[in-house]
């Protein structure tokens, strides 16, 4: 297949969407054309050569590693193959020398896959969790950053944020939350599976540590991700849960003439010293392909893309009674729109309502969240009000 052409609001790539309005892509994006195309291919080289498939493949696999590292402003290098989000956090949360009494820093209203690892930590070495309300950053970037710096006045190892809060779709003020863990030497983890592919991250900030999945804003495949930890941060990491793939030249003595196995290689240095076994091929593959389609948009217009849609439904949503949770500052928007909705329904009930009528989006904790992506059109956004309308009459009777 040749190179695709992606058009921002033009869904042409994505022929067996069922859907009327996808806005579910802080879920699980649905895969494109060419996404589809390229796990086909990898599998039938598979099937046809078994390790020739492999052979084949394995450049590409490379060449996805540049891609990633591309789309955070990172060096090749820094990039290692995860399983998904979770994965990095564990990596990481295991991998640093961590001393008793660490403070570490997390976010009441988090997702629990940057939460729940620094918690087995903690347990494990000792640490102690210093919990901040984001409702400050709600406000104003500003007033989050003074709480976040009173914290970081009285000792912290590391602060662990998402780059976009799941819930209500807040952009976290990276580059500035960097900044102030660095004036007090503490480091900054980075949740970014909410944030990549259509909200713009980058690691030049200051961030020391980013994992991310693939199958929500990146639209590829689930099972695949990849963790980033700065070169300035790789000398001081254990690796305590390394894998055989973690040392150095780890293939050698698979492929040469001579006998070469040996278990006193050294580990990799960095990010790599964490790829603890065989990747997950067709994942990766398929996210190959969809980074080449959002290369070709560009981030940053995808993110102006679906900014002006959830302008528009915002506002209709909001003359219908649903209160908005999206940041009135722009600098703190992601493409994630979240509402309460009006106090006469039931969410379960509207959501799935909306089902019926081809709009698909999600409920987290008691909120309704609309997150659309470049194929959705701002044309559309009449079609979802309307089935809003016609929702909201089945339900009042």
């Amino acid at each position: 297949m040749g190179r695709e052409c992606p058009q921002l609001g033009d869904r042409g790539l994505f022929p067996n969407l069922e859907a009327t309005a996808y806005l579910a892509h802080a879920a699980i994006s649905p895969l494109s054309a060419p996404v589809c195309e390229r796990i086909r291919e990898v599998t039938e080289d598979y099937a046809l050569g078994g390790m020739a498939g492999f052979a084949r493949w394995a450049p590409r696999l490379a060449q996805v590693r540049q891609d990633l590292a591309a789309l955070i402003s990172a060096e090749t290098s820094e990039i290692a193959v995860v399983a998904n989000t979770t994965q990095g956090v564990i990596d990481i949360a295991f991998g640093l020398p961590w001393r008793k009494g660490d403070r570490v820093v997390l976010f009441d209203g988090e997702f629990p896959a940057n939460v729940t690892p620094w918690q087995q930590a903690a347990e494990e070495f000792g640490l102690e969790l210093r919990w901040m309300s984001l409702d400050a950053f709600h406000r104003s970037a500003d007033e989050g950053l003074a709480a976040l710096e009173r914290v970081l006045q009285r000792g912290v190892r590391l602060v662990a944020v998402s780059a976009v809060q799941y819930k209500t779709g807040l952009r976290m003020p990276l580059a500035e939350m960097a900044a102030l863990c660095d004036k007090y030497d503490a480091e900054i983890f980075v949740d970014a599976i909410q944030a990549l592919g259509a909200t713009p991250v980058d690691v030049s900030w200051g961030i020391d540590y980013l994992s991310s999945g693939s199958h929500k804003h990146l639209m590829g495949a689930e099972g695949t991700g990849f963790l980033y930890v700065a070169e300035r941060c790789a000398a001081e990491m254990k690796p305590r849960l390394a894998g055989w793939l973690g040392h150095r030249e780890p293939v050698a003595f698979l492929i040469g003439d001579e006998p070469q196995l040996r278990y006193d290689n050294p580990l990799k240095h960095g990010a790599q010293a964490l790829e603890i076994g065989t990747s997950n091929v067709i994942g990766l593959v398929a996210l190959g392909a969809s980074l080449e389609l959002l290369d070709q948009l560009g981030v940053s217009a995808i993110h102006a893309h679906v900014d002006s849609y959830l302008e528009r439904l915002e506002a209709g949503l909001v003359e219908r009674g649903f209160r908005s949770h999206r940041a009135k500052a722009p600098a703190l928007r992601s493409t994630l729109l979240s509402v309460t909705v009006p106090s006469d329904v039931r969410l379960s009930k509207l959501a799935a309502a909306l089902r019926d009528r081809g709009v698909v989006c999600n409920t987290p904790d008691g909120l309704m969240r609309f997150a659309p992506h470049w194929p959705n059109a701002l044309d559309e956004v009449p079609s979802v009000l309307d089935a809003v309308d016609e929702a909201l009459a089945g339900l009042r009777g």
